[in-house]
């Protein structure tokens, strides 16, 4: 996009990725930004995402496929320096169960490509499976080459090009998005889980997700299998610092703390697939409180106090394969914003 002439005093709301991408296109467009948040990055949710992109557990799903391809071709760029972004290129495998009912795209019909095709149409390279790379009891898959991101690196990255852009990064907790916006021209609100009480959005619910990190025996590729609506996952997302094994999804579930029995279920199913798991050296337990919605919410609309505040949240577990489109509906909603107030203060 051409950069903005008038800048806006903008505060951002939420540092996860979703906050932290927001903020970058609009300070790279000329805005003054300032992320509020109460965690440091590395401590959001988004540091325990496995990182790789493709739509999950995210709706609208045709609104979704638009997001994650802009974002697909923003981290395939960024891939080119993976020491620098955290994100790599990497090929793997999308399975889907035998039978019919539902596919990636949850909905009914032919499996994974309802309500996705336009996503497989997108992805450079993706292709039906061959019988002979499916694991047993799959009957169909895809493989593809697609952005897989170290997030913990990829958010100290979004952190760096954020400040290089003139942004600026406050620890606080947010406790009123009108007194957020109280001395700024704008609100972005990107606070993911906490928005059910700061909007307050009781739409906005938890979803639980359970990782173990082990050390890799040697695995290069992700593979996942995930039916849409299962509480229960299986991928394998090869990281710089261990291999990712999952998965849970577990709706309004609310803790924090690694449930040892789940843990043992999530090694047991990905050592189904491959068998060196059963022995691999585990790292780390992991979990995240994905912030789902029936809907991404990304809207405009006036605080109580009159401040223009973009709602940017909800993205269940999408929010890394979505947040560069929507970072771009964000810059977008502004500027329209901006054009209905006329001049704005210096």
């Amino acid at each position: 996009m051409t950069s903005n002439t008038e800048s806006l005093d903008i505060r951002v709301v939420g540092g996860g990725v979703i906050g932290l991408t927001s903020a970058i296109a609009l300070a790279e467009d000329g805005h003054r930004v300032r992320v509020l948040s109460r965690d440091a990055a590395g401590d959001t949710t988004s540091a325990v995402a496995g990182g790789l992109c493709w739509p999950y557990r995210i709706q609208p799903y045709e609104r979704a496929v638009e997001w994650s391809v802009r974002s697909f071709q923003v981290l395939a760029a960024l891939a080119g320096r993976p020491e620098e972004t955290g994100a790599r290129m990497v090929t793997g495998t999308m399975t889907a169960t035998t039978g019919g009912g539902r596919g990636a795209s949850g909905k009914a019909g032919d499996g994974a490509e309802d309500g996705l095709a336009a996503w497989y149409d997108a992805v450079p390279g993706l292709r039906r499976a061959r019988a002979e790379e499916l694991p047993e009891g799959h009957a169909s898959g895809w493989r593809a080459r697609t952005p897989l991101v170290d997030m913990p690196s990829h958010l100290r990255y979004l952190e760096r090009r954020l400040t290089a852009a003139g942004g600026a990064m406050e620890r606080c907790e947010v406790t009123s998005l009108e007194e957020a916006g109280a001395a700024a021209d704008m609100v972005v609100n990107c606070s993911g889980l906490g928005a059910r009480a700061l909007v307050p959005d009781p739409e906005v619910h938890p979803v639980q997700g359970q990782l173990v990190i082990v050390e890799n025996p040697g695995i290069e590729e992700w593979y996942v299998s995930a039916d849409a609506g299962a509480s229960d996952t299986t991928y394998l997302l090869p990281q710089p610092y261990g291999l990712v094994l999952g998965g849970t999804a577990q709706e309004n579930a609310w803790s924090l703390e690694p449930d040892p029995a789940v843990a043992e279920a999530i090694v047991a199913r990905c050592a189904r697939r491959f068998p060196e798991l059963a022995r691999a050296r585990v790292l780390a337990h992991k979990v995240g409180l994905r912030p789902a919605r029936p809907a991404v919410r990304l809207a405009a609309e006036r605080l109580s106090g009159g401040v223009p505040c973009v709602h940017n949240y909800g993205h269940g577990g999408g929010g890394v394969t979505v947040a560069w489109g929507c970072a771009d509906e964000v810059l977008r909603m502004v500027r329209a914003v901006q054009e209905e107030r006329g001049p704005v203060r210096g």
